[in-house]
């Protein structure tokens, strides 16, 4: 019995010859959607024959209960191997939970340079171009959580293999991986650094600069770091994304309050002398173009996170009574309202105080030290940067947590089995040490945000539009057919272009590349 239930092939229709599937609809490969590892030969939870055997008559209540209950396992069957990872191990996630978690992510310190972008593209077309890539990235969100369940009952929870059911296992991979990988485990990178550089800033702002007046310095930027990432390393040890919800809604908070302050701060302040809002008229039309698409960029890029929607929703329960895609979509309106509010007045007020003074690097935390620093109590501004920090930290565990699964999923397949304590506290060690001596060999990284934030735009405004007409299959010329076609296009279009226009402003203005010099 046991060789028989091992041969069984998903990827055969089997015939039952009594009692009639629920969800008629032939799943789909598992090679299509899941990592390529051994778990793949594994096949999903096949059909069992007692059943047909016991229940004969076609009217049976019993019957009708038993093809129910049937049904429910198809719509819930799952890799074999997803309840020994850290992302699906745990599924009682819940609307509150995926709104913690969108929050925690979804604002981060990208967004303290949107004032930037306005000082390429103005006032009129700085809001067209926030309102515009809001609403599409909104949409985008909904057609993955739509997604993520497919009619067969299989569910993706992972970016990657989702694209890999929409596109073909090696299209796939070719067109997710290095812009999924650079989201998370880039973004860890850049953590690092902008959480080590507060700690610093946080430090100098307690003692009053004294170190630095008498030219001394207790910790360098290199240490900053390590002092980071070993706070980080630390809260990584919590098992797996759901056990990081308190986390997540402590980041949220701290996300929220330090945009609020830095805005609100920087209004009441007022504006410093010399603040204008003109173009620079000596810029040639080509480096205005270039600074228009870095800033589309910069407006894109604050809007991150859709490679994580999966893996939260993910998380979930979901039968076909209460679907995931319910809570999940409701966390994520909630979530995105509260970003919302935070990300437009950071942008328009941080603009409007400092206008063409912004700094190029830091964004509005940098101009509050720069030109407020001396009128603000100093408990302000360490509140803010502690808030940073803390963010930083939470963030760190959720944009880690694809590169853990990842890792785990290599051991699991080979062992048949979980991951024993010490694997999965030395593999998350590892990673944060591999982080760490990346942040620190490469300091210079953050300046080539530009050209790889272009990269990786696609995974929020045009892979989804193109796994909708993939997976859903609209009806030709419909208004969804039409739509997805649109976006889609325009989003490759616009990627290509950020790329080239980051190209062009590496060659022309340069970057200061200083291996292992963090400053």
């Amino acid at each position: 019995m046991g060789r028989e239930m091992s041969n069984l092939n998903p990827n055969k229709e089997t015939r039952i010859p009594v009692i009639p599937t629920v969800l008629s609809i032939p799943s789909p490969s598992p090679s299509q959607f899941h990592s390529p590892s051994p778990a793949n030969s594994i096949p999903m939870t096949p059909k069992s024959p007692f059943i047909t055997r016991v229940m004969t008559p076609l009217a049976s209540p019993m019957k009708k209960a038993m093809a129910s209950m049937q049904g429910y396992l198809e719509f819930t069957k799952l890799n074999p191997h997803d309840e020994w990872l850290p992302i699906t191990e745990s599924r009682n996630g819940n609307a509150f939970y995926a709104a913690f978690h969108t929050l925690s992510s979804g604002i981060g310190v990208q967004a303290l340079v949107l004032p930037l972008a306005f000082t390429a593209l103005g006032w009129v077309w700085g809001i067209m171009s926030l309102s515009v890539v809001f609403v599409w990235q909104m949409y985008t969100l909904w057609l993955l959580i739509q997604l993520h369940e497919s009619s067969s009952g299989t569910r993706y929870s992972r970016y990657l293999w989702l694209s890999m059911a929409a596109f073909g296992e090696k299209l796939g991979k070719l067109m997710t991986l290095l812009p999924t990988i650079y989201l998370s485990s880039g973004t860890c990178i850049t953590l690092i650094m902008i959480g080590g550089a507060t700690m610093k800033l946080l430090f100098n702002t307690i003692i009053d600069n004294t170190w630095e007046k008498n030219n001394e310095t207790p910790l360098s930027m290199i240490e900053w770091y390590l002092v980071f990432t070993c706070s980080a390393v630390v809260l990584t040890q919590l098992p797996n994304l759901n056990s990081i919800a308190g986390v997540s809604l402590i980041g949220a908070i701290a996300s929220v309050s330090y945009c609020t302050v830095i805005w609100v701060v920087s209004v009441v302040e007022g504006r410093p002398t010399g603040v204008s809002y003109e173009k620079l008229e000596e810029v040639s039309q080509v480096a205005r173009v270039c600074d228009v698409l870095n800033s589309l960029g910069i407006v894109a890029f604050a809007f991150r996170g859709h490679n994580l929607v999966l893996e939260i929703q993910g998380t979930m329960p979901s039968n076909p009574k209460q679907p995931s895609r319910i809570p999940m979509w409701k966390g994520v309106k909630y979530s995105y309202f509260i970003i919302a509010m935070c990300l437009f007045p950071l942008a328009i007020g941080g603009y409007w105080v400092y206008g063409n003074m912004m700094p190029t690097t830091g964004g509005l935390l940098n101009a509050l030290y720069k030109y407020h620093g001396q009128s603000t109590s100093r408990a302000i501004l360490g509140l803010t940067s502690a808030l940073v920090i803390i963010n930083s930290l939470t963030s760190f565990q959720i944009y880690a947590m694809p590169v853990f699964d990842n890792l785990e999923l290599r051991y699991v397949t080979k062992t048949n089995g979980p991951c024993p304590w010490w694997v999965r506290a030395g593999s998350r060690v590892f990673f944060g040490a591999l982080a760490f001596f990346v942040a620190v060999a490469l300091p210079f990284l953050p300046s080539l945000a530009g050209l790889i934030g272009g990269i990786a735009l696609p995974v929020t405004l045009a892979y989804p539009c193109f796994m909708w007409i993939v997976i859903k299959k609209p009806n030709v010329y419909s208004k969804m057919w039409w739509l997805n076609w649109i976006l889609g296009c325009l989003g490759m279009i616009l990627s290509v272009l950020l790329v080239l226009g980051a190209i062009w402003t590496i060659v022309t203005r340069g970057v200061e590349v200083h291996f292992f010099n963090p400053k």
